[in-house]
């Protein structure tokens, strides 16, 4: 695939998509947290161990995505995306 049909050949292609995975993070954490209510009252306590798990790397995922979200929001406003070596 040629980087021009990519994507992720702009930057704001990089940041919608960094965008739409931060809305699917805190969509499915809502989701995970109701899944926790219910297995407390059902006191499905391996259920709610494995949810804490989840709910933990979804918190990890979430912080990754945010921190991506700022560096390509910061090298847009550098102007460093699409450079080629020779340029800089």
């Amino acid at each position: 695939m040629s980087q021009q049909h990519s994507p992720f050949a702009r930057i704001e292609g990089a940041l919608e998509y960094i965008g739409l995975l931060l809305e699917t993070i805190q969509t499915t954490k809502g989701e995970i947290q109701k899944e926790v209510v219910r297995a407390k009252s059902e006191r499905a306590e391996r259920r709610l161990e494995a949810l804490h798990l989840v709910t933990y790397k979804l918190e990890q995922l979430g912080r990754h995505m945010d921190t991506s979200h700022r560096l390509l929001t910061d090298l847009r406003t550098w102007g460093f995306w699409g450079r080629t070596t020779a340029t800089r």
